[in-house]
C-alpha cells in the first residue's frame, strides 16, 4: 500500500487522522482488501477502493517448493520485476527474503540477480508490500534483506520499511540487512536506533580474489569493510554475520579457511557458509567434504561457523538464484 497516497487521500476526503491507523492495523494483520475493514464506513471503503490501490505491486506468478518455500514474482506500477521469498523451517520460523531493488547494479560473478538489467531502487511501500503479500498467507516472524539488490544503496527506504515490520510480527532483532560491503550504509546502520542485524557478503579473504568475484571490492577495499563492520559491532554490540558462498576450487580450501579466520575477530563475527546454488555462471558448488573441512578449520581457530540450510532450490528461490523468473 502506498501509505503517502493513503494519507493524502484521507485528507482530501476530510477523514480524521486516526483512519490511517485503522487501515494500517487491518493491513498489517493480513487483511486482503478494504472490504474486510468493518470499522470503516462503507462509503469510505468504496472511495479508497477506487482511489488507493491496496498494493503497489501486481502478482505475476508464484512457485511453491517441495520444502514449503514460496517464491512470488511481482511487478511494480512501472513494470519493474521483483522477487520475494517465504521460507518455512522445521523449528517454526516463517522467514521472508525481501528485495530492495529491481535487479542489482553490483554484478557479483556468482549471483543471478547481478546478471539482470538493473531497474531502480524500490520505495518503502514497495518493500513493505512484499512482506504484506506473505502476511496475507499467514504468520511471519523473521526477515532478511538478501533478495534482489544491495540494501545499503537504498537504505533510507529499507529502514522506513523496517520501522513497520514489527506491526506484521517481525521484530527488529529478527531482521537482518545484508551488504556486499557498502561502507556508507554500514556506518549509517551503526548509528540507527533500531537493533537490526548486519550481514556481510564476503566470499573471499584474499582481496584480489574477492575483487574477481565482487567488483565492488575495488571501490570499498576489504580491509576498510572489515573496519566498518568492527565499528558497527562497537556501536551496537551485535555480532556481524559473514556470508560465504562455497565455490569448488575457488574459495573453499583449508588454507583459505585459515586466511578467513585470521581476518575475522571471533568476538565480532560469525560465519555462515552457503552451499552454492546453481545459476547461469560457470561455478560449481563445493562438495560436502570440502564444506565440512572448511568449517572444521574455522572452528579449530575459534571462529563460529554454520552451514546454511538451502531452501527453495527447486524453484530457483535459494540464495543467489533470484532473477525474475519462476
Amino acid at each position: 500500500m502506498d501509505l503517502a497516497l493513503l494519507e493524502s487521500t484521507l485528507a482530501e476526503l476530510g477523514e480524521p487522522a486516526y483512519r490511517a491507523r485503522q487501515i494500517w492495523e487491518w493491513t498489517a494483520q493480513g487483511a486482503d482488501g478494504y472490504a474486510q475493514m468493518t470499522n470503516l464506513p462503507v462509503r469510505l471503503r468504496d472511495a479508497l477502493s477506487e482511489r488507493v490501490p491496496f498494493s503497489t505491486m501486481t502478482v505475476e506468478r508464484e512457485a511453491r517448493s517441495a520444502d514449503g518455500t514460496i517464491k512470488v514474482l511481482l511487478s511494480t506500477h512501472d513494470g519493474r520485476p521483483i522477487e520475494a521469498v517465504l521460507m518455512r523451517y522445521r523449528d517454526g520460523r516463517h522467514s521472508l527474503c525481501l528485495s530492495s531493488q529491481s535487479g542489482c547494479p553490483l554484478t557479483c560473478a556468482f549471483c543471478a540477480t547481478g546478471a539482470m538489467r538493473f531497474g531502480r531502487n524500490l520505495t518503502a511501500s514497495e518493500i513493505l508490500d512484499q512482506a504484506l503479500h506473505f502476511r496475507r498467507l499467514g504468520r511471519v516472524d523473521h526477515a532478511v534483506f538478501m533478495g534482489m539488490g544491495e540494501p545499503m544503496i537504498n537504505l533510507a527506504n529499507v529502514l522506513a520499511a523496517c520501522r513497520r515490520l514489527p506491526d506484521l510480527g517481525i521484530g527488529h532483532r529478527h531482521t537482518a540487512i545484508s551488504t556486499v560491503g557498502w561502507i556508507p550504509g554500514i556506518t549509517t546502520l551503526a548509528a540507527e536506533p533500531m537493533p537490526l542485524r548486519l550481514a556481510l557478503s564476503l566470499h573471499a579473504a584474499d582481496p584480489a580474489l574477492r575483487e574477481e568475484l565482487m567488483p565492488v571490492n575495488a571501490r570499498y577495499p576489504l580491509a576498510e569493510v572489515i573496519a566498518a563492520c568492527e565499528a558497527f559491532y562497537a556501536a551496537k554490540r551485535r555480532m556481524v554475520f559473514v556470508e560465504y558462498v562455497m565455490l569448488a576450487g575457488v574459495n573453499d580450501s583449508v588454507g583459505q579457511a585459515r586466511a578467513l579466520a585470521d581476518l575475522l575477530d571471533p568476538r565480532m563475527f560469525k560465519v555462515n557458509m552457503i552451499p552454492y546454488n546453481p545459476t547461469d555462471s560457470t561455478f560449481t558448488g563445493s562438495s560436502p567434504r570440502a564444506i565440512a573441512a572448511f568449517a572444521a578449520e574455522l572452528e579449530r581457530r575459534g571462529l563460529s561457523a554454520t552451514v546454511r540450510l538451502t531452501r527453495g532450490r527447486d524453484i530457483d528461490a535459494a540464495c543467489g538464484q533470484l532473477a525474475a523468473r519462476v
